[in-house]
C-alpha cells in the first residue's frame, strides 16, 4: 500500500508532459472544489431558512396545543386546569377562543379572526416578541392588538377613542334572518397595539380578551377552542400527551408546534432533498472531468507504468495507484472545497452579502453535519469515478 500511494501522491502534484493534459487536470480539480463548495453553501442556505421558520414558530405557536377533536369548542373545568397546572414540565397554559370576525371602521370592513386569550398568554407566547408599537390588551376586555397588515387595510392607529372599531360577529341560531340588524351582534373596541410577525399572521388574527370573544359568541365561561401550553426544556412531550388524555379524554387532539406545522416541515424537508440531488448532479459532472483528466494521464504516463511493470509492479498495484490518486485529488478537493464554504458562510454571516431585504440577511446556518454530508459524497462518487478510470488500465498497456 505504501508504494502505490507514494507514486500516486507524486502523479498527483507532478506536471504532465503537455500542457493539454495540464488543463485537463486543473479544470476537473477546480470542478471538484466547486461542487463541494456549491453543496455545501446551499445545504447551510437551507439550514438557515429552517432555523428561520423555526424562530418564527417559536413566536407565534406554543409548544404544545390542545384542539377538540370535534366541533369548534370544548369545556375546560377548574377542575382540569389545576390538574394540567401541576403536570411535570408545564410552565404555563392559556385558554384560547378562535372565531371568525369582520372588522368594520369608518366604511371599510376587512375579515379576520378574533383571537380572545386569557392572562396567561404573555406567559405562553412572547408577545413583547411581536408587538411593533402600543401595549398589550392585558386585562381589558374592550381593547384589541391587530396585525400591522389589518392596521394597513383598515388605515387605523392605536387609542383611537373617538372613533372606535366594530367587532362584528353574525349570532348563532337556526332558521330564516328575518331583520339584519339582529343577525349580527357588535362590539365596539380600541386598538391597544400592532404586531408584526409574518404576512399570513398579520392579516389574520386579532387578539383580544377571552371574555369579549364568548360574549360576542354568547359561549360558556368553561368553552374554548383550544389551549395552547409552554413546555420547559426538560419537558417529556410523550408524557405531557398521555396525561393531557387522560385528562380530557378522547375529546381532544395533541399536537406539538412540530405538528402544527408538519406541511412547512415537509415542504422544506423536500426542497432540501431536490436541491441535495441537483447539487450532487453538479459533483457527478464534475468527477466524469477527474475520470478524463485520470484517462489522459494514464496515458501520458504509459511508458513510467511499463517501466513500474517491469520492475515488479502488478497490473492490480498499478491500478490501485490511480485509484488512490483520484481518491487523493477528490479528498482534497472536497476538503477544501468545504473549508471555502465555512468561510464563505462566516464571511455571509458577519456582513450580509447576500440579502433578502435591505434590513434582512439571507439566512445561513453552520452545521458540522453538512460537512459530513458533503465529504460522504464526495467520497462514494470518488470511489466510483477512481475505479473507473483506474480499472481502464489494461494488460496491454503495460506491454512495451
Amino acid at each position: 500500500m505504501k508504494f502505490p500511494l507514494y507514486i500516486a501522491k507524486r502523479y498527483l502534484f507532478s506536471r504532465g508532459s503537455t500542457q493539454a493534459i495540464n488543463i485537463i487536470t486543473a479544470i476537473a480539480a477546480v470542478g471538484i472544489v466547486v461542487g463541494a463548495l456549491s453543496l455545501f453553501v446551499v445545504l447551510s442556505a437551507f439550514d438557515g431558512l429552517k432555523s428561520l421558520h423555526l424562530e418564527h414558530t417559536s413566536i407565534a405557536d406554543p409548544d404544545v396545543k390542545v384542539s377538540p377533536a370535534q366541533g369548534k369548542f370544548f369545556d375546560i373545568t377548574e377542575t382540569q386546569k389545576q390538574q394540567i397546572a401541576k403536570l411535570d414540565g408545564v410552565v404555563s397554559f392559556s385558554s384560547i377562543v378562535e372565531n371568525q370576525v369582520i372588522l368594520n371602521f369608518k366604511q371599510k370592513r376587512q375579515n379576520a379572526t378574533i383571537k380572545g386569550v386569557d392572562a396567561n398568554y404573555p406567559k405562553v407566547i412572547a408577545v413583547d416578541s411581536i408587538l411593533d408599537y402600543g401595549d398589550w390588551i392585558g386585562d381589558k376586555d374592550f381593547y384589541v392588538v391587530l396585525g400591522n397588515q389589518i392596521s394597513n387595510a383598515l388605515s387605523l392607529g392605536i387609542n383611537n377613542y373617538e372613533t372606535p372599531l366594530d367587532l362584528v360577529m353574525p349570532k348563532a341560531g337556526k332558521g330564516q334572518i328575518t331583520n339584519l340588524l339582529e343577525a349580527f351582534k357588535t362590539e365596539k373596541v380600541v386598538v391597544s397595539g400592532i404586531y408584526q410577525l409574518t404576512n399570513e399572521m398579520d392579516q389574520k388574527y386579532v387578539f383580544t380578551h377571552i371574555n369579549l370573544a364568548r360574549g360576542l359568541l354568547n359561549l360558556d365561561k368553561n368553552k374554548v377552542s383550544h389551549i395552547e401550553l409552554r413546555l420547559s426544556s426538560q419537558a417529556n412531550y410523550g408524557y405531557i400527551r398521555t396525561r393531557l388524555e387522560e385528562i380530557f379524554g378522547s375529546t381532544i387532539i395533541v399536537k406539538s408546534r412540530i405538528q402544527l406545522n408538519d406541511a412547512m416541515y415537509k415542504m422544506l424537508n423536500t426542497e432540501n432533498l431536490i436541491v441535495y440531488l441537483l447539487f450532487t448532479l453538479v459533483l457527478i459532472v464534475a468527477l466524469f472531468s477527474l475520470i478524463g483528466a485520470m484517462i489522459m494521464m494514464i496515458i501520458d504516463k504509459k511508458r513510467n507504468l511499463q517501466t513500474l511493470h517491469k520492475l515488479g509492479a502488478s497490473l492490480k498495484k498499478i491500478r490501485l495507484i490511480f485509484f488512490l490518486q483520484g481518491m487523493l485529488m477528490t479528498i482534497l478537493g472536497g476538503l477544501l472545497g468545504v473549508f471555502l464554504g465555512v468561510i464563505l458562510i462566516q464571511i455571509q454571516q458577519a456582513s450580509g452579502l447576500v440579502m433578502i431585504t435591505p434590513t434582512l440577511a439571507y439566512p445561513t446556518q453552520l452545521s458540522f453535519l453538512n460537512g459530513i454530508i458533503v465529504l460522504a459524497t464526495l467520497y462514494v462518487l470518488g470511489v466510483i469515478a477512481s475505479s473507473i478510470a483506474s480499472l481502464s488500465i489494461k494488460k496491454e498497456i503495460l506491454v512495451d
